[in-house]
């Protein structure tokens, strides 16, 4: 399968983004404070997660990327700031003086995740009302647009967004949060992972009542398709024309933290560049099966994509 030229695929990416720190260590004792590890640490990383992650993973398959976001006045927020510049990303982040830039800190030992520690502050109204003006202004200058939601607050007025998107004709993509979906209605595809279905739609004791309730619930919400990531399920699409469904690519998984980036990431390139479903989520599944053999928020490359699929 040939993907073709994918740099003239322009995409907004609007979410809530964040800073993933990675602490890599050595454990060879317990403490005898009590009883946990002791991780001597050797060396740390940071990586962008969230919305900057999709961003990242956009950008890496050659697109076009522009991503709209709110951090905070600190460190954090300006190396968000420096690892957008440095991949290629036009990046617009507003600062907030009154939050601090979320941040995910994971202490790795022997190459597991022992220990994640978060923290976050919900951003104020106004600077959102500043970012849905700067959303305006940069709508025209894409084919597609990605909603992000990790539920940090950074998308007070996705129903108003998505609304001004599809006016103007765009293909909208939402990343789902929590049990409320009637904010997302009238996107082209909503990308629900299993466990987040469930939320919304309760539990299914088989295929044919997902299809029913996915099927149900994609109508009430007005929406093209919702695709469902079922990590070793694969990932199946609920459309006007009935299922697709694209079985897990056989690998080993050592991380699973950020795949739903670069699903809806690849996702959102590809219809932006013209395939049409089928294609899309076949792609979109192989970059899945590559990046989940990777350690934390990582992205797949469009040489290690090119080879996967051929």
């Amino acid at each position: 399968m040939h993907l073709g030229d994918l740099s003239r695929v322009r995409l907004l990416i609007v979410g809530d983004v964040m800073l993933d720190r990675y602490w890599f260590g050595e454990v060879s004792r317990i403490s005898p404070e009590a009883p946990v590890p002791i991780v001597k640490v050797e060396r740390s990383e940071v990586r962008p997660g969230g919305a900057a992650n999709v961003a990242r993973n956009a950008a890496a398959l050659g697109a076009k990327v522009s991503l709209l976001a709110l951090v905070g006045n600190d460190e954090p927020g300006e190396s968000l700031t420096r690892l957008m510049k440095e991949g290629g990303i036009d990046a617009s982040l507003h600062i907030d003086e009154a939050v601090t830039t979320t941040v995910k800190l994971r202490v790795i030992g022997r190459q597991q995740q022992l220990l994640r520690i978060d923290f976050e502050t919900l951003p104020s109204h106004e600077v959102l009302l500043a970012k849905l003006s700067d959303f305006e202004q940069r709508l025209p200058e894409c084919d597609a647009v990605i909603f992000s939601d990790y539920g940090k607050g950074g998308l007070t007025h996705i129903g108003e967004m998505i609304g001004l998107a599809r006016a103007a004709g765009k293909i909208v993509l939402v990343d789902p949060k929590g049990d409320e979906y009637a904010k997302y209605a009238g996107a082209t595809i909503v990308t629900p992972n299993r466990g987040e279905l469930r939320e919304v739609v309760g539990r299914w004791k088989d295929e044919a009542e997902l299809e029913r309730k996915a099927m149900a619930l994609r109508i009430e919400l007005d929406l093209e398709a919702l695709l469902v990531t079922r990590s070793d399920e694969g990932m199946t699409l609920f459309h006007a024309g009935g299922t697709l469904h694209e079985k897990a690519v056989a690998r080993e998984v050592f991380d699973v933290s950020g795949a739903g980036d670069t699903v809806i990431a690849t996702l959102a390139v590809m219809l932006a560049h013209g395939a049409d479903w089928a294609a899309a989520i076949h792609v979109a599944n192989v970059a899945a099966g590559i990046v989940v053999g990777k350690l934390g928020t990582a992205i797949v490359t469009r040489g290690e994509l090119d080879a996967a699929l051929n």
